[in-house]
């Protein structure tokens, strides 16, 4: 892996949380990920499944975590199956994590071969009398293959149908959403990459270079300080391409007098930062494109103190669409007698910030959280509004990631990127 080894403490108390919500003789498993095939002997690059990531550190495949807090043998509480590693793997793949790798990897002292895996799971299930399964119940989930976690756990049904069956998914869903300081950490280095990133393309763009030459500006500087690359696919949209709010196709010029929207973020140790800026291609905004982009910037930074303690998601979009209208009216996008006539599950504002303003992120950028339940400390949410206007020929959408806190406003990951409209303006003219 590229980024530093990670405290296993982390991955200690991880554990610990999640055993305390489980059942009484109960276990539960997490698998890794497949490496998927594109064809031939061609395959997609590994990416971790981020539920044994988040208990174990583990960071490889054929990967198997259980846990049992209440085996009767101490040894088995914690147990990982690893896919065991030999000079020929070490050759053609390179190292795989040894016993002693695992352990200071994870903090779990159990390791068994994966061939040991269905005698070693025979005597846990005799001695067990509930499993929880490892289902992806996230809100925005959309899931057509079949993953290892699917194909383990129908295995695992078939094998022992007399055990009770609970779920993980809720408990991780509670226990990801709020973040330990290491975690936080990690995100902040993320989000420090990105800022290297960032400076480093206000220093680039000009009129007639590429979408995708920003893109792989951005690439540049990512891997260039550990990190794999991107946490999601760029959006690098001149133009009215900023209009489109999932372009990723990144292959248009950019024009002068064109604003480049460029939604990114690097990864880094698996967590992922989640920015976007719009910046004028010629370095310097016409009036009426620094009035939309203040307005976007005010609704950012009066939403962001929106988010504390207790704050309910929903009537948190209901006060930001507050916060747009007021904007829009000011802008001249719709007046009175649009907002009186508006619909109510689809307000005036919608016409021009069609999309939610704030998500969790984490382990994923689109990241675990209970939306129905009260914002708490140390959950991490983007805060991103946007004005989207295809009849001028320019978007504009302003993203931080922030913390929530015990007390005050949220603490903005994101706090030394360039942000206001003079400062990019300086930065690209220097």
């Amino acid at each position: 892996m590229k980024y530093d080894l990670i405290d296993h403490n982390l991955f200690i108390k991880n554990r610990k949380n999640f055993a305390s919500a489980m059942q009484s003789n109960s276990l539960a498993v997490f698998n890794s990920n497949d490496i998927y095939p594109i064809s031939a002997d061609s395959t997609l690059p590994f990416a971790q499944h981020r539920d044994i990531f988040y208990l174990s550190g583990v960071d490889q495949e054929e990967s198997i975590l259980v846990l049992f807090p209440d085996c009767p043998n101490p040894k088995n509480r914690e147990i990982l199956f690893l896919k065991e590693t030999n000079e020929h793997i070490a050759v053609w793949e390179g190292e795989k994590l040894t016993k002693e790798k695992a352990f200071e990897t994870s903090g779990i002292k159990t390791v068994y071969w994966l061939q040991d895996m269905e005698k070693v799971m025979f005597e846990l299930m005799t001695q067990s009398e509930t499993m929880y399964i490892n289902t992806n119940e996230h809100y925005r989930a959309s899931v057509e293959t079949e993953t290892r976690e699917d194909r383990f756990t129908k295995w695992l049904k078939d094998k022992y149908p007399a055990h009770n069956v609970a779920k993980s998914n809720s408990i991780l869903q509670r226990l990801r959403s709020v973040k330990d300081q290491i975690e936080l950490d990690l995100m902040q280095n993320a989000c420090d990459i990105t800022e290297k990133g960032v400076r480093r393309v206000l220093n680039y763009v000009k009129p007639g270079v590429w979408e995708y030459n920003i893109e792989a500006e951005f690439m540049h500087e990512f891997l260039n300080n550990r990190s794999k690359g991107f946490a999601y696919t760029p959006i690098i949209a001149a133009g009215n391409n900023a209009n489109v709010l999932h372009y990723i196709e990144n292959n248009q010029q950019c024009k002068a007098g064109d604003l480049i929207l460029m939604d990114v973020g690097a990864e880094y140790a698996n967590y992922s930062s989640d920015l976007t800026r719009t910046i004028p291609v010629s370095g310097k905004f016409t009036d009426r494109q620094k009035a939309v982009y203040n307005a976007v910037n005010r609704v950012k930074n009066d939403a962001t103190k929106l988010l504390v303690p207790g704050t309910l998601w929903a009537e948190y979009h209901v006060e930001v669409g507050k916060l747009m209208t007021s904007e829009l009216l000011g802008l001249g996008l719709i007046d009175k007698a649009d907002v009186q006539n508006e619909n109510p599950d689809w307000p005036a504002y919608k016409k021009y910030f069609m999309h939610g303003t704030s998500h969790h992120i984490g382990l994923d950028t689109h990241d675990y959280g209970l939306l129905h339940e009260p914002m708490q400390a140390n959950q991490v949410f983007t805060v991103e509004p946007g004005i989207y206007i295809p009849d001028e020929g320019f978007g504009i959408r302003l993203e931080d990631d922030v913390v929530v806190q015990e007390t005050g406003a949220p603490f903005n990951l994101m706090r030394n990127i360039p942000i206001e409209a003079e400062e990019i303006e300086d930065i690209m003219n220097s």
